[in-house]
């Protein structure tokens, strides 16, 4: 792999759709203070592997920041404001994480954005997240913030039914993808990570995702 990858400068913001909007290397001036950040809260809530309410093991780790944390057991997917794991509230979230997350959703035309809730996910090589919606927030007009940093991946991009198409559009180290309004739930994901090294995070890619879980007094975010 190249290790100059993804070290241009950023590029021009992408339309996905209505509310949707891929913004290439737009985190990549503050991916190292995010690493930093995002490697003092894995000290004190480690990533950890959560359980589908169906069984599985998922194959992405993950933990959390924020006043709430996103979990997921045999009782099913919700928001909690303790770590279930250590019985403790989640470590709070970086000043450098809110900041990246409301200039990202202004870029993307939400302003006003102020997330309540990261969740941390963590790919190692064959790690994958299936098509999913976004669902169990209860403030829906705030849009998702997702940044990507490390190994590149292929993030799937579908309609707003799990029958729709999907495009395969590739993440490189500090690519931030938005969405909201009229595709605040189309179904995404993310493919099986390929084996690699970067230079920042070895063998793994980090993904941040900063959502609004409940509801802002006046309303819409955007």
């Amino acid at each position: 792999m190249d290790l100059l990858e993804g070290l241009e400068a950023p590029g021009r913001p992408e339309v996905l759709g209505s509310g949707a909007s891929l913004l290439p290397g737009f985190a990549r001036p503050a991916a190292a203070s995010l690493l930093l950040d995002l490697a003092a809260i894995a000290e004190r809530a480690p990533f950890r592997h959560l359980e589908t309410p169906g069984g599985r093991r998922m194959s992405v780790a993950m933990t959390a920041c924020g006043p709430l944390g996103w979990h997921s057991d045999r009782r099913g997917y919700r928001y909690v404001s303790e770590d279930p794991a250590r019985g403790s509230a989640w470590p709070p979230m970086p000043a450098s994480f809110r900041k990246l997350a409301a200039d990202a959703a202004r870029a993307a035309g939400f302003a006003g954005f102020a997330p309540d809730s990261v969740l941390l996910n963590r790919y190692e090589p064959g790690a994958r997240l299936s098509l999913h919606q976004d669902r169990d927030e209860g403030e829906h007009e705030a849009p998702i913030v997702s940044v990507s940093l490390g190994l590149p991946a292929t993030f799937l991009w579908g309609g707003l039914q799990r029958e729709h198409p999907v495009r395969r559009l590739r993440l490189v180290h500090g690519d931030v993808a938005v969405w909201g309004g009229p595709s605040r739930f189309a179904f995404h994901g993310i493919a099986p990570l390929r084996p690699g090294e970067h230079p920042a995070t070895g063998r793994f890619r980090f993904n941040i995702t900063f959502r609004r879980v409940r509801p802002m007094a006046g309303g819409s975010a955007r």
